[in-house]
């Protein structure tokens, strides 16, 4: 059984779904309404419920879309779709069909969560935005997250590709005289499904002490303007507009791939004493006493004389052979892995990347990437199916008149 807090504090008891077995973990307990799909919502939801959260994920009868982002798949299903929807129940309700909406509004006066990713004021026709959900629900924590908040970019969708662009992310992203290029992933997304993470879980604490809920709001392009840190910090406080570096670093040398006898390698050298290091393991050990070398701002000034130096003495060895020389003398260095390649390092250095859901279906997905001594993630539940809880949510919503 579960329990949250009702109106004005109070426990309620706001789990007893089917099925549900206490999860053990700090959120054992916390009922999470998930209006959210794609990425950033479903996100901050799966955070939650590997916490301990009973999280039921609202789909509308076509489903979330990332179901339909394929290839690639695993068993028909699109592996997108399931790398941000474990520990989930599913329930397919239309929202314009009267009797879906009555489920809906039950399931969000009884949530102590309540996440959603609808264009800002889409809810209001359903009976399902913040004034609503709070009329019935005082001590909701509702969390929403949209593309540009609620203001006046409201009327742009919030897609991540458009972010990475009107950010300036792109701008900084590619080779210093080619084409703007996007992350490799949806990083905006996952930031801000972080910071929602994170708002969320400082609301409910703020209730645990008050008893009183409240609405807290995330958007991509804020999001992206705060993790884009050294870069923005440029721009606001010294003035400097940054530009695209290729894979060059705006405020250390080195910090960038370099050529090896037979392959590139990640070599950084991010303060003087490294710097040291790397000359004399690759047999320069009289650049860091010339001036112009000495310093940090110097290095940066005159970076294309030491990585004409750099890259000769690099080229008598390979990366491996360098990757073993440099790591041993405190270098950081690495290869540039293929994702396969980087879950198989994390499963060499004993970080256990992959898990298995303890259901029937056992779909592996990535870990969460946090170890707690106490209170650890726990894996229940595979992705759901479509609609695959539906029953089961609509009956125990409808039980005992609730």
């Amino acid at each position: 059984m579960h329990e949250g807090q009702g109106r004005d504090g109070e426990a309620t008891e706001t789990g007893g779904l089917p099925g549900e077995e206490p999860a053990g973990g700090p959120l054992d307990g916390v009922l999470v309404a998930d209006f959210s799909r794609v990425l950033a919502g479903p996100y901050t939801t799966m955070l939650l419920a590997d916490l301990g959260a009973t999280v039921i994920k609202v789909e509308s009868p076509q489903g979330d879309d990332t179901r339909t982002w394929r290839p690639p798949t695993r068993d028909g299903v699109a592996t997108y779709y399931l790398s941000i929807n474990r520990n989930k129940r599913s329930v397919a309700l239309d929202l314009a069909d009267p009797a879906d909406q009555d489920v809906a509004h039950r399931l969000s006066a009884r949530a102590d969560v309540m996440v959603e990713n609808f264009k800002p004021g889409g809810l209001v026709r359903f009976g399902l935005d913040y004034d609503a959900v709070r009329a019935r629900n005082p001590s909701v924590v509702y969390c929403s997250i949209s593309g540009f908040g609620s203001k006046d970019g409201a009327r742009l969708p919030g897609y991540d590709l458009l972010v990475q662009a009107t950010s300036g992310l792109m701008s900084l992203t590619g080779d210093a005289d080619g084409e703007p290029y996007r992350s490799g992933v949806a990083v905006f997304d996952v930031v801000t499904g972080l910071h929602a993470a994170i708002a969320t879980l400082a609301a409910l604490r703020h209730r645990e002490r008050t008893g009183v809920g409240q609405r807290v709001e995330t958007n991509l392009l804020s999001a992206a303007l705060s993790s884009l840190v050294n870069q923005t910090s440029a721009v606001v406080a010294g003035g400097v507009v940054p530009h695209r570096m290729g894979n060059e670093h705006p405020s250390v040398f080195p910090y960038e791939p370099m050529a090896t006898a037979d392959g590139e390698l990640i070599v950084i050298a991010a303060n003087d004493r490294q710097f040291r290091r790397l000359c004399e393991a690759v047999g320069a050990a009289g650049l860091p006493d010339d001036p112009r070398f000495a310093t940090m701002t110097e290095r940066i000034v005159h970076r294309e004389e030491i990585l004409g130096v750099l890259v000769e003495k690099l080229a008598a060895r390979g990366a491996k052979e360098w990757f073993d020389i440099l790591t041993g003398v405190g270098v950081p260095c690495g290869p540039i892995n293929t994702v396969a390649e980087g879950v198989a390092l994390a499963e060499d250095l004993g970080l256990e990347p992959v898990v298995y859901p303890s259901d029937s279906a056992a779909v592996p997905t990535v870990r969460n990437p946090v170890d707690y001594s106490v209170t650890p993630p726990s894996y229940r539940r595979s992705p759901p199916g479509l609609g695959a809880d539906g029953d089961e949510v609509r009956a125990w919503l409808l039980a005992d008149g609730q």
